[in-house]
């Protein structure tokens, strides 16, 4: 993305967005019309986004549960955020230690509109409208520099969102998550996923509607190689990178990934 371009403050709601469609498929009322026909048109090819889309929540929350707790991070730098829901970052977090910091990025102006009514009356939560690509323009920002130190250990957040930026030497996923961790000092972690698919048909799909459905606001779906790729010089945790249901589940009953067509895959990898 160009340095400086400025984000459009505008909600059109007869094109759909990535948040607006994750949002209805966690069952939120922050969706229009247009939003809820392209997840109908998705879900006759991939079945399973429904599902997919719900445990990448519970894997999210695993995450920041497990970073909070058993790593003591108690700062964490969200990208691409989407709408506010049951069991945000910042309560996951704050549910272990009251004075963890968060701050929310995305470039979506009705993400911004929500999160900031949300949020208002938690002084130790932000949320910033940009791009996740945005590198500089986040780190240097006032709500930023106000909740992150960046001398301590912190979390950055890309969960479920490099699918939605298309590949670029110096603002694709590879260039952007390199950019970012070379802000972090040793102990910070890197959370990643997206949506994969081994099925050239299936990735060709996705990607080629997503596209026209949201007028360019995507990148493609990939496969688990270019994921691995994200992590080169981090140390990851157990259990690796795998189809996020089965990161560290809270029983053994716990919900599952049930169909193949495509997946959400990756995981936490800590800076050394």
């Amino acid at each position: 993305m160009e340095p400086g371009k400025q984000l459009s403050t505008s909600i059109d709601v007869t094109i759909p967005t990535a948040a607006r469609m994750y949002d209805y498929y966690l069952g939120g009322e922050d969706n229009y019309a247009s939003d809820r026909a392209a997840c109908e048109q998705l879900d006759k090819v991939v079945p399973s986004t429904r599902a997919l889309a719900l445990n990448n929540r519970r894997f999210l929350q695993r995450v920041v549960r497990t970073l909070a707790q058993d790593y003591g991070i108690r700062q964490f730098l969200d990208h691409g955020s989407g709408l506010p829901t049951q069991n945000n970052v910042h309560q996951v977090a704050q549910c272990v230690d009251p004075s963890s910091r968060v701050v929310y990025v995305d470039n979506d102006p009705m993400v911004l509109v929500h999160g900031r009514t949300l949020l208002e009356q938690n002084e130790n939560t932000a949320v910033i409208h940009a791009d996740m690509r945005q590198t500089d323009a986040i780190f240097s920002h006032a709500e930023t520099e106000r909740l992150i130190d960046f001398s301590q250990p912190v979390a950055v957040l890309f969960n479920s969102v490099f699918h939605c930026i298309p590949d670029d030497e110096t603002d694709g996923p590879l260039a952007v998550s390199r950019r970012v961790i070379e802000h972090l000092v040793p102990g910070s972690f890197a959370v990643m996923c997206q949506l994969v698919s081994e099925d050239a048909e299936v990735r060709d799909f996705v990607t080629d509607f997503m596209d026209q459905a949201t007028q360019g606001h995507w990148g493609r779906v990939r496969q688990e190689k270019d994921v691995a790729e994200w992590f080169e010089g981090l140390e990851i945790l157990e259990p690796g990178l795998v189809e996020v249901s089965t990161w560290r589940p809270d029983t053994e009953v716990a919900p599952r990934q049930l169909t193949q067509e495509w997946i959400e895959f990756g995981g936490v990898g800590r800076l050394p």
